[in-house]
């Protein structure tokens, strides 16, 4: 991505080889999480009078889909297309079953330069005869100054939500909806991630914002935008998402990336627009449940530009 001054940098955490992804202890670099994003509570839900139990692997939850979700599957690419607006189309297919979930799901993902600053991503999932739990999510690492150029305390964050869906001791959420306003998670105008972060219970933030619906562009909701200040990247992302996982890399410790870099705690932050996590288990949220022969649908708009 340019800057102002016309530097180009890469802003995206990740690996040299495609093996270095499908690792068990993969950082979810870039990809896309399910069959369910974030966390279910103890690994089990029920769903139509039958009980399911999930790989537990995030304490006493379930975390993207278990312990071989989306993000470690090779998915094949069924489109490709050049041009002027250039896209690539993958899909994966998920079977009965694996990892604990019901039913076969088609899922789609579709990756479009929508114009040389702009790039959009449509994911779709289809069950094909049971009804199943969907929640798709990107998880892009962002480092607006450059992979490699280390933390991203000093970025400024600016996130159309006002409130969060507050969690416990394990980071489930206990079902209530808590106003940002004058707490460490008010980011409702523009400030430096690295100015309330100490304040945060835990390491750092990995928290879901109810998005509000204010800005919006062709039918999407402007969810967040991050500025770099040093080279004065900026991106805006929009969606029709009801929620947005904030997260700064907590957990990122010594990790061997792309191109030599070694990434720490807090070296990138991800933007990751889902359904709330655990909204099988919490009747109040939103219904991540999809029916056979029902799609599940999520557009994502990201814009880059320089300031």
């Amino acid at each position: 991505m340019l800057d102002f001054k016309g530097n180009v940098a890469d802003i995206v955490l990740g690996f040299d080889s495609i093996e270095s992804y499908m690792k068990d202890n993969s950082p979810y670099f870039g990809c896309i999480v399910g069959r369910v994003a974030n966390r279910i509570r103890d690994g089990k839900f029920a769903l139509n009078g039958v009980h399911y139990t999930l790989p537990v692997n995030n304490g006493p939850n379930s975390l993207h889909g278990g312990n071989k979700g989306f993000d470690k599957v090779l998915w094949e690419v069924v489109e490709h297309k050049d041009g002027d607006h250039p896209s690539i189309t993958f899909k994966y297919q998920s079977r009965d079953g694996e990892e604990g979930y019901p039913g076969d799901v088609t899922a789609t993902a579709t990756y479009a330069l929508t114009s040389s600053k702009t790039m959009r991503l449509d994911m779709e999932a289809v069950p094909k005869n049971k009804a199943t739990p969907i929640n798709l999510a990107q998880h892009t690492y962002w480092n607006l100054a450059g992979h490699n150029s280390g933390d991203v305390l000093d970025h400024s964050l600016q996130i159309w939500g006002s409130q969060i869906t507050p969690v416990d001791q394990n980071s489930i959420p206990t079902g209530e909806f808590l106003p940002v306003k004058g707490t460490a998670f008010d980011f409702t105008s523009e400030k430096k991630i690295g100015n309330s972060i100490t304040d945060v219970p835990g390491l750092g933030y990995d928290h879901n914002y109810v998005l509000d619906c204010g800005e919006e562009k062709i039918g999407l909701k402007h969810a967040a935008k991050v500025k770099d200040p040093s080279g004065s990247r900026v991106l805006d992302l929009w969606t029709d998402a009801p929620g947005m996982q904030f997260y700064t890399a907590n957990y990122v410790n010594g990790v061997a990336g792309k191109e030599g870099a070694v990434y720490e705690k807090h070296s990138g932050l991800c933007l990751e627009t889902q359904g709330f996590p655990n909204a099988i288990n919490q009747s109040n949220f939103p219904s991540i449940v999809v029916q056979p022969g029902e799609k599940y649908k999520q557009t994502m708009l990201f814009e880059f530009s320089a300031e």
